[in-house]
């Protein structure tokens, strides 16, 4: 059970509560909704837990001269082939069953998901900068099936502020490797993705600082925007920002200076003054609106 665990990853779970970005700032937390979006969540998290296997799979080969990921259940050996694919059926039946209980758009989504991280995990994961915008596409598709899955009309400034910072964490993950390869005397013999010969720390670095500084401009614009006040009738939002803006200064110190940034979701849980921002932001968040 535990090597099943590894293998599906349930801690980037976290990663599908975009899901729910759409009834909390739609004012829309009446029960039907929310177990809608219940369902939705669910369906996002069988069907990551299917793209991991699938990755696991196609990479095996790698994986297995790695000297991180042959620790990895299928290329220890300690989980068979047979076994993962069994186990990728039944994740993605799972997962359909649970986006048709939320709505056929909801199943949409979902499987479009599931269509684009097979192209990405067969070739368009080395193709550069496309690589991270497919990356992104999959949280996109988290929001719009938190709006357009429930019946909520997505906002423009939650879909711009949801591109920007998946953007800027896509990026600091190519950054976080690419710093990973210079600690190790600048050799990646082979072990690491294709891709990263096409960035360098100067473009990377360039691509962060855009897209971070368009994350805090677009989010900050949100909170002020009339559309904002009239919707949850208070300017208070405003308030809110200043743990955005520390988040992200609080990520950028760790990816340079704690070796941080491969992954999002087991940095959030184990750095406590990320974690404690992101609470913070959900409650002050939840104080504003209600």
């Amino acid at each position: 059970m535990r090597s099943v665990l590894k293998l599906v990853r349930p801690h980037q779970y976290l990663k599908n509560g975009f899901v729910l970005l759409g009834p909390l700032f739609a004012h829309q937390w009446d029960l039907a909704t929310l177990t809608q979006a219940a369902m939705a969540f669910l369906a996002f998290c069988a069907m990551a837990s299917a793209v991991y296997v699938l990755n696991d799979i196609m990479d095996i080969e790698a994986d297995r001269a790695h000297p991180v990921k042959c620790k990895r259940p299928l290329p220890s050996g300690a989980i068979s082939i047979g076994i993962a694919k069994n186990l990728l059926v039944l994740l993605i039946v799972g997962s359909v069953v649970l986006s048709l209980l939320a709505s056929m758009w909801v199943t949409l989504f979902v499987l479009t998901y599931f269509i684009i991280n097979i192209f990405y995990s067969w070739h368009l994961k080395h193709v550069v900068i496309l690589d991270v915008f497919l990356i992104s596409s999959g949280f996109m598709l988290r929001i719009l099936a938190g709006t357009v899955g429930l019946g909520i009309t997505p906002s423009a400034w939650l879909l711009l502020c949801g591109f920007m910072v998946t953007l800027f964490l896509g990026f600091a993950k190519r950054r976080a490797e690419l710093l990973m390869i210079e600690a190790t005397e600048g050799t990646n013999n082979g072990l690491t993705r294709r891709v990263l010969d096409d960035y360098s720390p100067e473009m990377l670095e360039q691509f962060i600082a855009v897209t971070a500084a368009c994350t805090i401009i677009a989010y900050g614009l949100y909170t002020v925007s009339p559309q904002t006040v009239a919707i949850h009738g208070s300017n208070n939002l405003i308030y809110t920002l200043p743990f955005v803006v520390y988040g992200i200064f609080r990520y950028l110190y760790l990816l340079h200076r704690r070796a941080k940034g491969n992954d999002t979701a087991k940095d959030l849980v184990q750095d406590r003054h990320l974690l404690v921002t992101v609470v913070a932001w959900v409650f002050t968040t939840l104080w504003v609106l209600s």
